[in-house]
């Protein structure tokens, strides 16, 4: 692992990663066999074939990227359960990064180049917020997910396509407990969605994100996937504004078109070469890459307009405030006093205490509203009895 090296790329100059992996893949008919009667599990192929995995690495690494993610998207406890293989998740996270780790060294061994591996930690197919599981069972499956990952030679740990912050937080949380068990240090990253509509799939603003997110300790926060550059630019525009930590960008080869054959993805290679040099630009990306639709030759173009290219300076000018699930509420006072309820206090009220310890939900959230009926601005909400 290479930790130290990559962060220190990240602070001077741009780096670039891959694009699309899954439709590479599908792109080498791998038979039914290959994914053990599994069809559509592609981290089984870390294990069955290996061999088509290397392909889809080499492709990207031929084109002059400096890092590719592992096959292990899917490598998680929600994932993997449908497929009734969750006891799987360690192994199919160490071939994944196995694999990337070699293919790696062997490009860096022929020109004395670093390459990196980002170890995929995807989102799931389960929101704890909507209660589809509970937060403490995949939090513990992430950080087996990303043991299996630094065991496997990953130089950054990247948490990508969240939709819901609080998985966001157990994948981070995850994460965190991997490195301390295993004594390792290299970069978390995170990279939300943010869909068409201008919100994560739940609702969640980037500032919500940002404000979240930011004070879990992560190096780097981007966003990846659901659309193209051109609907990404005024969330990158508040996040070059307000982080106070590195910025990735990695979307679509823009919005997908519904054809008779499947999803199409419109935007060409130029296209998202001058868009990424542009985000460069005007809002000092560290990392950039591709997502769904991208291909090595999308890739090669934007090797060839930023890679090495210094990191521009950026001067956020972040705002203290606090996060819903929705959006950020920065601490700005429009009036003269801060009203702050705290009758959601487990400590300050029996009455709350005492719904709280009945479960009687509906009764805590009456307290809640009653006070903002009463003009509070904020709420001090504390379980913690």
């Amino acid at each position: 692992m290479s930790g130290a090296s990559l962060r220190a790329a990240l602070a001077s100059r741009v780096v670039v990663a891959d694009g699309a992996m899954g439709t590479m893949l599908q792109a080498q008919d791998p038979t039914l066999e290959d994914f053990e009667q599994l069809e559509g599990c592609n981290e089984v192929l870390n294990v069955t074939r290996p061999d088509i995995v290397r392909t889809v690495h080499e492709a990207y690494f031929s084109v002059g990227v400096d890092c590719v993610e592992t096959n292990t998207f899917g490598a998680n406890l929600a994932a993997l359960a449908e497929y009734d293989i969750a006891e799987r998740n360690f192994e199919l996270s160490e071939a994944g990064a196995r694999i990337a780790r070699e293919v790696a060294d062997e490009f860096g061994a022929r020109d004395g180049r670093q390459r990196w591996v980002l170890g995929s930690m995807g989102p799931g197919t389960k929101l704890p917020t909507l209660g589809h599981i509970t937060y403490g069972k995949i939090r513990d499956a992430y950080q087996t997910n990303a043991e299996g990952l630094l065991t496997g030679g990953a130089d950054a740990l990247l948490v990508e396509t969240t939709q819901d912050l609080l998985q966001t937080k157990a994948a981070v949380l995850g994460a965190r407990r991997a490195l301390d068990a295993l004594g390792a240090d290299v970069p978390v990253i995170v990279s939300v969605t943010v869909e068409a509509t201008g919100t994560m799939l739940l609702g969640s603003e980037i500032g919500a994100a940002l404000t979240a997110l930011e004070p879990l300790g992560i190096d780097m926060i981007g966003l990846n996937c659901a659309t193209g550059p051109a609907e990404m630019s005024e969330h990158l525009r508040h996040l070059a504004r307000n982080a106070r930590i590195p910025l990735s960008c990695m979307p679509n080869a823009g919005l997908p078109v519904l054809t008779k054959d499947g999803a199409h993805y419109p935007l060409g290679a130029p296209e998202l070469a001058d868009a990424q040099e542009n985000f460069v630009r005007e809002y000092g990306l560290s990392l950039v890459g591709g997502c769904c639709g991208t291909t090595p030759e999308h890739l090669r173009q934007v090797v060839e307009r930023v890679r090495g290219t210094a990191v521009t300076e950026r001067r956020p000018q972040p705002e203290a405030g606090a996060a819903s699930l929705y959006q950020t509420v920065p601490f700005r006072q429009d009036t003269a006093y801060m009203a702050i309820g705290e009758r959601t206090n487990a400590n300050g009220s029996k009455k709350f205490r005492e719904a709280m310890l009945e479960a009687r939900w509906d009764d805590c959230v009456e307290m809640a509203r009653d006070q903002i009926r009463e003009g509070a601005h904020m709420l001090d909400l504390c379980v913690d009895y």
